[in-house]
């Protein structure tokens, strides 16, 4: 397969020399030291009258001397994270492949939507009157959802996949104590699953049985068929799998889990290559969690908010977590209490959240599905279907596919080719970063052998796909032709070269002290 970028031309870009500076710097890419290091004492941003006297109410805690703050004048503090900014890999910067994570562009006029000042100034306690337009927003995303996949109730407050992942678990074991099937404790997980799922399983009070794949990438059905019994109380698979892989049985799967008395537990992380073609209610799907990040733009948490909405069938519905929004005479309003709950014949398995799931992701949500329509959403996931598939038939003769066939979102290659050569996966995906492209996911997952996940997203123009070819190809011919340095001295070009990074994950080193004095260390 050709694609329109040369591979001559990646190889003929002239190798950087690296020159030595007199302070460090390269260019516009500055060695910038930690801001303790910028301590400059006297130095501030802005003046603060003193601070009065007060008695010290915390005993033997008092504070005994200053608490270390480097001193520095706001252009010093403003030169300092913006040269950390301009150091950051992200989906604004470059090529972002990695896999099973969906770092897709975040769509701007979302984000401008979200900053209106009616919808950015509310406040979460707001009185209900006030905030109609909010519940009718969160409500139309619900309704949204319940389209798309096919089920009935959403329960919107959970703020992470891995959340929604526990709410959706928490309402199945909510479910069987409801009926006296107390004795239901055993979870089957594919060994294909996403790796939160038998985490969260246990942390529900659930045992784990793993089900082995069938040599395609997706769950042996005949093992699974053998492991259910009258303990099993659900089963979690991810479709489509971290293989990158439709999981075809699924259906059957849905039909003997359900005959044996257990629950359909659906990872919908992936809904992002079926949304707009698939309804997994359709599938017998009981519940399943979605992550708006990766299937309908909104940015990934990173640490602060996200959002994991949860479908939950008929037979879950009662056992949905308090808030929801209902409509009675006065127009909508919040179900917040067990009482009221328990009138309208729910049991809810209590509050996850301290208010209702993260407003700024739904309106981001909102405006994705709105922007796009049902048919735009159909395009999205096949557009994403054909990325990898385009950057999997391109490289499958300088490496080697995991699973033989087309794949879904995401194309998996395992370490096979690079056999013999000295390099790793990881020594790859060092050396991608000198290209300036983020690694894929690496080692993961872990029924294939130094794998490669490759993720190129919807987003990507076929002129940025063909640079990342290139560029793995390039790798590939390399890696084959003995250059090991290139990867095992990798990243050269990088703010800092590789670390050891066993030792900094066994022994690392939390806060920065200053270095001693020479008479003090002879001392």
């Amino acid at each position: 397969m050709t694609h329109s970028t040369d591979l001559a031309r990646v190889r003929a870009v002239p190798e950087a020399v690296p020159l030595a500076s007199v302070n460090g710097h390269r260019g516009l890419a500055h060695e910038e030291p930690l801001l303790f290091e910028r301590d400059n004492p006297g130095a501030v941003g802005v003046d603060l009258p003193p601070a009065p006297k007060v008695t010290p109410r915390l005993g033997t805690v008092a504070r005994r001397g200053p608490i270390g703050l480097p001193s520095l004048s706001e252009p010093d503090v403003v030169r300092h994270y913006t040269r950390l900014s301009r150091q950051n890999a992200a989906i604004d910067t470059n090529t972002y492949p990695l896999g099973s994570c969906t770092m897709k562009h975040n769509p701007r006029l979302n984000e401008r939507l979200a900053r209106l000042p009616g919808l950015a100034g509310l406040h979460p306690l707001q009185p209900v009157s006030t905030v109609q337009g909010a519940l009718e927003l969160i409500e139309e995303v619900a309704r949204w959802l319940r389209e798309l996949t096919g089920i009935p109730v959403v329960a919107m407050s959970p703020g992470a996949g891995a959340h929604g992942e526990l709410c959706g678990m928490m309402t199945i074991r909510a479910a069987l104590d409801a009926c006296g099937d107390a004795a239901r404790r055993r979870v089957l997980v594919p060994e294909s699953a996403h790796g939160t799922n038998p985490a969260t399983a246990a942390m529900c009070g659930f045992t784990i049985d793993p089900v082995p794949d069938d040599g395609t990438g997706r769950v042996d059905l005949a093992a699974f068929v053998a492991k259910l019994g009258p303990d099993v109380a659900a089963v979690m698979i991810t479709n489509p799998n971290t293989c990158g892989l439709y999981e075809t049985d699924i259906a059957e799967l849905g039909r003997k889990v359900h005959a044996a008395g257990g629950y359909l537990y659906c990872d919908g992380a992936n809904f992002n290559a079926i949304v707009g073609r698939v309804r997994p209610g359709d599938l017998g799907i009981d519940c399943m969690h979605l992550n708006l990040h990766k299937t309908f733009s909104t940015p990934h948490g990173g640490g602060g908010p996200g959002a994991g909405p949860v479908v939950l069938s008929a037979a879950l519905a009662e056992f949905a977590p308090l808030p929801w929004i209902v409509a009675d005479g006065e127009g909508l309003r919040l179900v917040e209490h067990a009482g009221d709950a328990a009138a309208r014949g729910h049991h809810p398995i209590g509050r996850l959240k301290g208010f209702h799931g993260q407003m700024g992701m739904f309106v981001r949500a909102l405006a994705y599905m709105l922007s796009h329509g049902g048919d735009g959403l159909r395009q999205v996931s096949g557009d994403a279907v054909l990325s990898a598939n385009y950057v999997r038939a391109a490289l499958m003769d300088r490496m080697t596919v995991a699973f033989p066939g087309t794949c879904m979102h995401e194309c998996l290659f395992d370490d096979r080719f690079l056999a013999g050569t000295g390099v790793t996966t990881l020594d790859f995906a060092k050396a991608m970063i000198d290209e300036g492209i983020h690694p894929m996911t690496m080692y993961f997952p872990l029924i294939v052998h130094g794998a490669f996940l490759v993720e190129p997203t919807e987003t990507e123009s076929k002129a940025a796909l063909d640079e990342l070819i290139a560029v793995m190809a390039d790798l590939a011919d390399a890696a084959k032709a003995g250059d090991t340095a290139r990867f095992t001295e990798a990243p050269r070009h990088a703010p800092r070269r590789r670390l050891d990074e066993t030792t900094a994950a066994r022994r690392p080193v939390l806060r920065w002290t200053p270095p001693a004095d020479t008479a003090q260390a002879a001392e």
